[in-house]
Order: structure tokens, then C-alpha cells, then sequence
């Protein structure tokens, strides 16, 4: 486990911005009053979360690696962040749902229904915490597995 210190250190940073971005959303009204904007806006998140797989992946080299790091290096560990940050999802999930944010999911089941974007059924198929949890998920490996391959051509180092 020791060898996977710097990764678990990097998915729980992931996991806590993660908790701090939904506030942020929240308290912006993007999960309320400007429902509208949410499938914008949510967007923005990729950014930071792009920064800390960057500082995540240069942590690695430098501290384990002793600043050399090949590219399979560099998606092996951003793997293994990623199914780190997947294990933590239901934690986090749970804790966006039902404490930060406990009306969204009526709220975009409202917004989407009257907006015409899907019915009643299919929207609450759709946004709940099952659904939302099987899919942040898979998403967190699939896109964590990207980010690594793509952040680690630009991090790998030769030795000199």
C-alpha cells in the first residue's frame, strides 16, 4: 500500500474538490433557480480536475519515480487514481444527494419534464441516486483512464 500512497493522497484531494465543486454549483443556483444552465456550466469542472491529474501525475514522478517517469508509468498510476476516486464515488455521491444538494434531483426531474427534454418516467429513470452513482462510477474510470493516457505524454520524463 505504500507504493499507492501519492495515488490515494491525489483521489482523495479529486474527491474533496469533488465535494467542493457541487457546493460551489449549488450555491450558484446552477441546481435550483438556474437548473437551465447546470449541463453548461458543470462543464467548468473539467478544468480543475484536468489540473490536478497534471499535479497528481508530476507528484508521482517526482516522489516515486525520482523524476524520471515513462508514459506507461504515468497511466498506470492516473489508473489506479481513477479507480481510487471510483471507490470513493458512492461516499461522495451520497454525500452531494442527501446533504449538499437533497432537492436536485426533483428539481432537474421538474425542469426536464417541462422543458419537453424527456417524460416523467424517463427523467425519473434517469436522475436519481442509483443512476447517478452507477454512472459517476464508470464514468470516473473510463475518463480517468483517458486522462492519464493523454496528461502522461506531457509528464513523462527520460532520465539524462
Amino acid at each position: 500500500m505504500k507504493n499507492f500512497r501519492i495515488e490515494f493522497r491525489w483521489a482523495i484531494i479529486f474527491s474533496m474538490f469533488t465535494l467542493l465543486w457541487m457546493y460551489f454549483e449549488k450555491s450558484m443556483g446552477w441546481h435550483d433557480e438556474l437548473i437551465s444552465k447546470h449541463a453548461i456550466y458543470t462543464n467548468l469542472i473539467a478544468i480543475p480536475y484536468l489540473i490536478i491529474f497534471v499535479i497528481a501525475l508530476i507528484n508521482k514522478r517526482e516522489k516515486d519515480f525520482n523524476g524520471v517517469m515513462t508514459w506507461k508509468q504515468g497511466l498506470v498510476s492516473g489508473t489506479i487514481i481513477s479507480a481510487i476516486i471510483a471507490v470513493f464515488t458512492p461516499l461522495v455521491q451520497y454525500i452531494v444527494s442527501y446533504y449538499i444538494s437533497p432537492d436536485y434531483f426533483n428539481n432537474i426531474i421538474t425542469y426536464t419534464v417541462e422543458s419537453g427534454r424527456m417524460s416523467q418516467q424517463g427523467a425519473e429513470a434517469y436522475f436519481n441516486y442509483n443512476s447517478y452513482l452507477i454512472q459517476g462510477i464508470f464514468f470516473s474510470l473510463a475518463m480517468g483512464i483517458v486522462t492519464s493516457a493523454i496528461v502522461s505524454i506531457f509528464v513523462k520524463k527520460k532520465a539524462k
